[in-house]
């Protein structure tokens, strides 16, 4: 069973911290990101999201979202799955999506990555 709890680093140096995990699946945390949009210093960033747990075999499914703080106008939203590798360590899997705030209606083509 993989636990979300705890820290996380990821391929780019980005680290994530879920410090609250509830049993209804509901957890909270930070992320400090090493990569940012403007190239500035990166800010801790708070996050939420939810867990769905599976029941003996399966592996659990995730979403979160950040919050860029004071250094972005964007928010990205997070989803994955939860694994133990052959060796027993706990691996999350994710594909994101980030918005950035644009100035009118006609941008918004630009506004998703």
């Amino acid at each position: 069973q993989c636990q979300l709890n705890g820290l996380w680093r990821n391929d780019q140096d980005s680290l994530m911290e879920i410090s609250v995990l509830r049993d209804n699946g509901d957890f909270q945390g930070q992320y400090l990101t090493r990569v940012t949009l403007s190239g500035g210093c990166a800010q801790i960033s708070p996050l939420k999201g939810i867990q769905q747990q599976l029941g003996e075999g399966g592996w659990s499914t995730f979403a979160f979202t950040v919050r860029w703080e004071k250094f972005s106008n964007a928010t990205t939203a997070f989803v994955g799955q939860c694994f133990v590798d052959a060796g027993g360590k706990e691996v999350l899997t994710t594909t994101w999506l980030l918005r950035e705030a644009v100035r009118s209606l006609e941008e918004d083509w630009k506004a998703t990555r």
